[in-house]
């Protein structure tokens, strides 16, 4: 893999925004602050339009610093909000929906998204008691003690105000074009991070805008989730093998820093997980005959800092991520599990 984005990546080591930076000619990178969040930005890419107007792909949170960086960003490019014409959002998450609604109230501009993230929409932002009590129930059934159950739940709330709810006007399924003058922009459905998670591939340009799907330094998370499908690791592995192929001199991600070397990258991702799946597949044996749940297997996990400085949302993040591996192991007939609450897996034996 070899790093394109060099000033986006000086940023990133300085731990400072990046500039604002024209990409190709009409192609603009945006970087849209995430304050106190250790992705710190969001990449928003401006697509210039034949009358004037601009393409976002995704928006950002819906914070005062998000829209003022996104205004500044526009207006290098010589536009203003009021010229926006479309938001293609790559997946649900946050900090790629959550400013769409306001941009589009602002602009009119239609918002487009792929119809399995579009409807998980309204029950995670807007009827959400629902959720969180099935998330609760989730934390309770894999182990996760009384005491911190609830908070886990809950944490979910924190991040409902940085969300303006919007439906999408347009459900872009896999290998459709994208309805935007001027650009051959083809639709790439790589569900795994979420289940609707889309990439662009601009084949004219060589492009693929991979949302969170492919990260440069990072792996997105892959976690079981009540609005999950059922083996979200494995829909990632197959996602990866879809786009190692595509022919593209670069790729430009939602966080970090643009690089080249997609397939190289695609082959990393998949040697992480790999190797996740047999770290935990040997915590498993050692668990013996009575198993282990989720929340003790993710409690043993090497995670980038100890388990006790991982804040609640982060923990909860990281159990859902250790049953993600859990469930595959399953499928591959390395684990079983083993009825609860709480659920237990235990080693498959010959």
């Amino acid at each position: 893999m070899k790093i394109t984005g060099t000033v986006q990546h000086q940023a990133w080591q300085d731990k400072v925004l990046p500039p604002v930076e024209q990409v190709r000619p009409g192609l603009w990178s945006f970087p849209v602050p995430l304050p106190d969040n250790p992705l710190r930005y969001v990449l928003v890419y401006g697509l210039e339009l034949p009358d004037g107007g601009i393409a976002l792909v995704d928006a950002g949170w819906d914070t005062p610093e998000a829209w003022d960086a996104l205004c500044a960003g526009l207006a290098t490019a010589g536009c203003e909000i009021t010229d926006v014409r479309a938001v293609l959002v790559t997946h649900l998450h946050p900090d790629h929906y959550g400013l769409a609604g306001r941009i589009r109230e602002a602009s009119g501009a239609w918002v487009a998204l792929h119809p399995a993230d579009a409807g998980l929409l309204r029950a995670r932002y807007t009827d959400f008691d629902g959720l969180i009590a099935a998330i609760r129930e989730q934390m309770a059934v894999h182990g996760v003690p009384d005491e911190e159950a609830g908070p886990l739940a809950d944490a979910s709330r924190t991040i409902l105000p940085l969300v303006r709810h919007t439906d999408p006007e347009i459900l872009l399924e896999d290998g459709e074009q994208v309805p935007i003058p001027g650009w051959r922009l083809r639709t790439v459905w790589t569900p795994g991070h979420s289940p609707g998670h889309v990439c662009f591939l601009d084949p004219d340009r060589r492009l693929l805008l991979s949302g969170d799907h492919v990260l440069p330094r990072i792996t997105p998370a892959i976690s079981v989730h009540p609005q999950q499908r059922h083996n979200p690791l494995a829909d990632f592995f197959d996602s990866l093998d879809k786009v190692r192929g595509l022919d593209v001199e670069e790729v430009l991600p939602a966080h970090e820093y643009r690089f080249a070397g997609l397939a190289d990258r695609v082959a990393a991702l998949a040697a992480h997980h790999t190797t996740r799946l047999d770290e935990i597949a040997l915590l498993v044996i050692a668990s013996g005959e009575n198993g282990a749940t989720a929340w003790e297997l993710a409690r043993r996990l090497t995670w980038s800092r100890p388990w006790e400085e991982i804040q609640p949302f982060m923990r909860r993040t990281a159990m859902l991520e250790t049953l993600a591996h859990l469930v595959m192991l399953a499928a591959q007939q390395r684990v079983r599990m083993l009825d609860g609450p709480p659920v237990r897996w235990r080693a498959m034996t010959g």
